[in-house]
C-alpha cells in the first residue's frame, strides 16, 4: 500500500506540462532503465530455457537487479512531452499521461511480479520459468498500451 502511494505521488509529477524541456537525459535514463531489466531478463530467460547451466548465484543477483529497476521512481524519467509523437527516440505513447493511474497500476504489477520471481530465483532452474512469464506478463500489459511496435 506504502509503494502504491508513493508511485502514485510520483506519477502525479508527470502532469506538469513540459516546457521548452530538454528530455535526452530524461529519455537515456528510462531506456538504461529497459536495457537493465532486459539484461537481466534474458539471463533469467537463458536459465529457465536451458540455453545456459542455472546458476542459483546468476539467478538471484539477476533477479535482485529486476527489483531494483521496479522500485526507481519513474517520475522523473517519464515528463510529459517526452513520447513518440513530440520527440524522436523513444517509443512510449502519448497514451501514457492520459491514464496514470492505469500506468501506476502496471508499474506496481511489475514490481510485484519482480519480487516473486526474487522470492524464487535460486530455488532451482524448474522455479523461474513460471515466475519469469509473471515478469514478462506484466511488462506486456504496459508494453501493449503505452508503447509503440517495433515496426
Amino acid at each position: 500500500m506504502i509503494r502504491t502511494a508513493a508511485t502514485l505521488a510520483a506519477f502525479g509529477l508527470l502532469a506538469t506540462p513540459a516546457l521548452a524541456q530538454d528530455f535526452e537525459a530524461p529519455l537515456k535514463a528510462r531506456q538504461g532503465m529497459f536495457n537493465i531489466l532486459s539484461i537481466n531478463l534474458g539471463i533469467i530467460g537463458d536459465m529457465a530455457k536451458g540455453e545456459t547451466d542455472y546458476d542459483a548465484d546468476a539467478a538471484q543477483a539477476a533477479a535482485d537487479s529486476i527489483v531494483g529497476v521496479s522500485m526507481v521512481n519513474p517520475a522523473p524519467l517519464f515528463p510529459e512531452g517526452s513520447d513518440n509523437a513530440a520527440i524522436e527516440g523513444t517509443r512510449a505513447l502519448p497514451a501514457i499521461w492520459e491514464d496514470l493511474d492505469d500506468v501506476v497500476s502496471k508499474w506496481n504489477a511489475l514490481g510485484d511480479a519482480a519480487t516473486n520471481l526474487q522470492e524464487v530465483a535460486a530455488t532451482g532452474q524448474e522455479a523461474l520459468g513460471p515466475a519469469l512469464g509473471q515478469v514478462g506478463n506484466a511488462c506486456k500489459a504496459c508494453h501493449d498500451e503505452y508503447r509503440a511496435s517495433d515496426n
